[in-house]
């Protein structure tokens, strides 16, 4: 196994700059996760590790190894696609082995290798099958067992469960987190969904233009994000946003928009002062939204229904307030609301997050 290191990184297409000035180390044995919306240079990223795009300027390191100039063969790494890459010709024993053949490896070695993935992943009654025979998910498993078989240092995962259907997305997720217990190596999981972010990576890192936003656990990007794109990108569903002024005087601060006046947390209030008289942005996750007043908190709001969406296991309530639908989710499928019903709804004082109008940036 072996550290990823990328240094001051760029790529550009002529004059059209892909990735800017990208600094991510990846530690021995750590999974992380390039997460953000097409176009933000996660993919590309990912295909200049593996030697598949030539780096513009920067230093690229595998291990002590700097491999800017390196045949793709040469990285020791294995990579997994979104289209699975099977060579529909051959059976899926081929398949699995034909990696260990172009390396000369002997046959019985090459017998033991798909052994061990096929025990790992369960397929080992589809290996006389050819790819056609096969379904998305196990396809994609046989994928990722040509991948065990070559004990790579570092694995590479292009989005690969963007073809499956939801349910079989969600079976896959577990497969490979399966997959990280038994088979411990350095990856690198490129992704637009969120959901695989949150639920596969050691370390997410949000892109957005070419750039990192920033790099944390799941749970440090979810609570504590860094700006106002990473704060609506992560989070399902997505955050609610309200364009408000901070109010600060005697030792209190509270956030007003027409109609909307709720106070600021005292251990928030002193911080925030400084914001005096500024346009903020505040937002809060729809499930710190509540239903009625949170006596004493004085966080308290005036609305009128908008829409609900009855999942069954909760139902989401899409409420006006201040010029604004906010969302409000984790609320009793029992409850019985009119579309344009008022209510007094509430926010957790706890959820409130405050950033800068202007940058985006999140207060402190």
């Amino acid at each position: 196994m072996a550290k990823v290191t990328l240094e001051a990184i760029n790529k550009n297409y002529g004059s059209v700059p892909a990735v800017i000035d990208l600094d991510l180390a990846v530690e021995d044995e750590e999974f992380v996760v390039l997460v953000g919306p097409s176009g933000c240079g996660k993919s590309t990223t990912l295909r200049m590790v593996a030697g598949l795009e030539e780096v513009t300027s920067g230093t690229i390191r595998i291990g002590p190894r700097v491999v800017n100039r390196l045949a793709p063969k040469d990285r020791d790494i294995a990579m997994v696609f979104q289209n699975y890459a099977l060579y529909q010709h051959m059976t899926i024993y081929d398949n699995l082995a034909f990696g260990l053949r172009n390396r000369r490896a002997s046959e019985n070695a090459i017998r033991q290798e798909v052994a061990r993935a096929v025990e790992i992943l369960g397929i080992g009654d589809l290996l006389d099958r050819k790819p056609r025979q096969l379904s998305g998910g196990q396809q994609q498993r046989v994928a990722l067992g040509r991948c065990i078989v070559r004990h790579p240092q570092v694995f590479l995962f292009d989005e690969p469960l963007s073809n499956l259907d939801a349910k079989l997305r969600a079976q896959m997720r577990i497969e490979i987190k399966r997959l990280r217990e038994r088979v411990a190596t350095t990856s690198i999981y490129v992704t637009h969904d969120q959901v695989e972010a949150m639920t596969l990576g050691d370390r997410v890192v949000v892109m957005r233009d070419g750039r990192i936003q920033q790099t944390g656990t799941p749970l440090e990007i979810y609570n504590r994000p860094r700006n106002r794109f990473v704060a609506g990108f992560i989070g399902a569903p997505a955050m609610n946003f309200l364009q408000v002024t901070i109010e600060a005087g005697d030792g209190e601060a509270h956030a007003i928009a027409d109609g909307f006046r709720i106070r600021i947390p005292k251990q928030r209030a002193g911080a925030l002062a400084t914001y005096r008289g500024h346009a903020m942005t505040l937002g809060v996750r729809p499930e710190h939204v509540l239903l009625g007043d949170a006596k004493g908190e004085g966080t308290g709001f005036d609305a009128a229904v908008e829409v609900t969406e009855q999942l069954g296991a909760e139902l989401l309530v899409g409420v006006r307030t201040a010029g604004t639908v906010v969302i409000a989710s984790r609320i009793d499928p029992e409850v019985e609301l009119a579309i344009g019903q008022p209510l007094r709804m509430s926010v957790d004082p706890r959820g409130l997050h405050f950033f800068d109008h202007a940058s985006g940036e999140a207060a402190s």
